[in-house]
């Protein structure tokens, strides 16, 4: 396979040799555009396959013979929810539950790829802002692969958290301010020493990750799609790699039919792509002060803005904010009916869910896949 990096702003293109961060002529992220797709007779192997994300090596950026940075992410299950069915007058809501990957988000799945990519190309140092998963994963990852790996993390990231990034052995700097100030630091960081940047969106490959997700639905749907799918927005990529996942499945003759209706889901204290979005704004503009106890969602300058924007646009979705109080509330709810260790991301997807059927957004008999990104013990 062979696979080249396009701008998602300019379109501007380049090899994918070496260590990539983001477009030089305009600053925006890369993303991986491959020469071809996988045909059918790869979907009839699939269950060949051992049970994690890089069952789909052929959609991943990842040649013959190569060996993944893994431990074993991927794979997460569908469970149904009977009291918002019954409740919404749905006719099946799933939850995603990202909290069973391996370092307990779905950070796992990007964290994999972006490790795995530099690695190979040589990178022995790796540093990362982070809300608090992206940390504890670049962490596991670096180690597996043997390298090192320094995070900065806001002082106000829950403990938990902050314990298994040390117990991954990371060097740990804590910051006055939100993730926007662990980022400045992180790329000065970077350029000092010559690691590679993970942040969100500054090198190619957490998105190609990220993007197993989508493939995933689509094989545990037997090849079909839901009609919307809830996902908590924080970096954005997630969303975007979903997106991602269901063009080049269509366009590779896997699926066909119309593709979910995406639905972007934020804390009502940091909520720019919902401002943006409500306001026809092509870009996100900085959220100033953001508050929410939702770590993930605490994102208030996102580097992919614009493509989430794009995304939502396409797919006939939309974007949404909740309280603290509301997504605090959800997550427990979830918890307590169906047994899912809800982290407060996920509950502000589920709490979204009620508010877009009752503005009409989703209508009763539709489908709903709703991600709980994390595993809620690594917040208490």
């Amino acid at each position: 396979m062979h696979w080249t990096l396009e701008c998602s702003n300019c379109s501007e293109t380049r090899d994918a040799s070496g260590l990539p961060t983001v477009c030089p002529e305009c600053g925006d992220p890369w993303l991986v555009k491959y020469d071809s797709y996988p045909g059918p007779e790869v979907k009839h192997r699939l269950g060949e396959r051992p049970w994690d994300m890089w069952r789909y090596r052929e959609w991943m950026p990842i040649q013959e013979g190569e060996e993944p940075v893994s431990l074993g992410e991927g794979m997460t299950p569908l469970i149904d929810v009977p009291y918002l069915e019954h409740e919404l007058g749905l006719s099946h809501v799933w939850v995603k539950d990202e909290g069973q990957n391996p370092c307990g988000s779905f950070k796992s799945r990007g964290m994999s790829a972006a490790v795995t990519r530099a690695h190979l190309a040589g990178a022995r140092a790796f540093t990362v802002p982070t809300a608090g998963n992206a940390g504890v994963s670049l962490a596991a990852y670096g180690r597996r692969a043997g390298a090192k790996v320094i995070v900065f993390a806001p002082e106000t990231t829950p403990a938990r958290i902050l314990e298994q990034i040390r117990l991954f052995g990371a060097e740990l700097h804590l910051v006055d301010g939100h993730i926007g100030d662990c980022g400045k630091k992180a790329r000065e960081l970077a350029q000092e020493i010559g690691a590679v940047d993970g942040s969100t969106l500054r090198e190619p490959y957490r998105i190609e990750g990220k993007k197993t997700m989508g493939l995933e639905l689509a094989e545990q749907f037997d090849w079909a799609l839901p009609d919307t799918i809830l996902y908590p927005t924080g970096g954005g990529t997630g969303l975007i790699g979903m997106w991602k996942a269901f063009n080049e499945l269509r366009d590779a003759g896997w699926i066909s039919g119309k593709l979910p209706r995406m639905y972007s889901v934020q804390a009502s204290g940091c909520a720019p792509v919902v401002k943006a979005f409500e306001q026809g704004d092509e870009r996100t503009e900085v959220w100033q002060e953001p508050e929410t106890i939702a770590s993930g969602l605490r994102v208030p300058g996102p580097l992919g803005g614009k493509i989430m924007l794009e995304v939502l646009r396409e797919s006939g979705g939309a974007a949404v904010a909740v309280s603290d109080e509301d997504l605090d509330r959800a997550a427990k709810r979830l918890a307590g009916e169906i047994g899912v260790d809800t982290c407060p991301e996920g509950g502000a997807a589920v709490s979204a869910l009620g508010a877009l059927v009752a503005r009409g957004d989703i209508k009763k008999g539709e489908s709903t896949v709703i991600f709980n990104t994390g595993a809620g013990w690594l917040y208490r």
